[in-house]
Order: C-alpha cells, then sequence, then structure tokens
C-alpha cells in the first residue's frame, strides 16, 4: 500500500454524501463519478492535469471510443489487476457490449472489499465490490507518487 493510495482513499472518503451531479466536481455540492477522481486528483496535487470538455450521460458510447480509459492512461499508472490497493483507481464497463466509464477507488481489500465512488441516484457512498461490481472492472490505476 502506498502513502499516495492511502491518501487517495481518505480523500475520496470525505466526499461521501455529496450528491450526485452529473459534470460536477465539488465537495459537499456535487459530483459525478470523474468528478469524484477530480477532486480527489486536486487534493493530492493541486490542479487537474486535463482540462475536461463538458460530456453528455452517453459521452463515448455511440462512437465505441475508450476516452475515458485513454485519459486515465495518460495521467495515472496502469496496475496489474492482481496487484490491489487501498485508493487504487477502478475503470468499470457497466455493460458488456459498451464502453468503459464508471470510476471508483479502491476502498478495502480482501474479503469485505468496498470502493468509493458517485453513483447516480445515490451520491458519493462507499459500496461493498461485490461480484457483479468486480465482474466489471476493466482496468485498475494508481495515483502517480510525482506529477
Amino acid at each position: 500500500m502506498s502513502a499516495r493510495g492511502d491518501m487517495a482513499l481518505a480523500e475520496a472518503r470525505r466526499w461521501i454524501g455529496t450528491p450526485y451531479v452529473h459534470q460536477a466536481s465539488t465537495l459537499g455540492a456535487g459530483a459525478d463519478c470523474l468528478g469524484l477522481l477530480r477532486g480527489v486528483w486536486r487534493a493530492l496535487y493541486g490542479a487537474e492535469p486535463e482540462t475536461v470538455p463538458p460530456y453528455t450521460p452517453d459521452w463515448s458510447e455511440p462512437q465505441g471510443d475508450e476516452a475515458l480509459w485513454r485519459a486515465a492512461r495518460r495521467v495515472l499508472v496502469e496496475k496489474s489487476p492482481e496487484a490491489r490497493a487501498p485508493g487504487d483507481v477502478l475503470l468499470f464497463r457497466m455493460r458488456a457490449d459498451a464502453v468503459a466509464k464508471h470510476l471508483g477507488l479502491q476502498g478495502r481489500v480482501g474479503g469485505a472489499a468496498s470502493f468509493v465512488h458517485a453513483y447516480s441516484g445515490h451520491g458519493v457512498v462507499e459500496s461493498p465490490l461485490s461480484g457483479p461490481w468486480a465482474r466489471r472492472i476493466v482496468a485498475r490505476f494508481e495515483f502517480p507518487e510525482r506529477i
């Protein structure tokens, strides 16, 4: 477990209870899954690494474009799926035929695994990383030690 991962998870947990608001990234006021990750990044490093353009709820799906996966590879460090640690960034594919476009941060690992994410209709929550969720993970990343 890295100190950076511990800090990322602690920051993500501070966001628990923030309402779900599409395209938002403000602690306590609103965030979507990308907004949560952006807020954690700002807490760790200051300015965000890239400007996020406006996006619709179905962004990149009509084109089949893995835009979020490419962006994650640009700014995060890709990990082996087996190398699980608190604070890892998880990328999910919500349907087999869809692009990967949901994000969360690993909470607990092991038998009671969990993850923190902003979920439509629920806000920012820490959810069990149950079998159905775990099967949707397509990539795992960690925050870089330096930017």
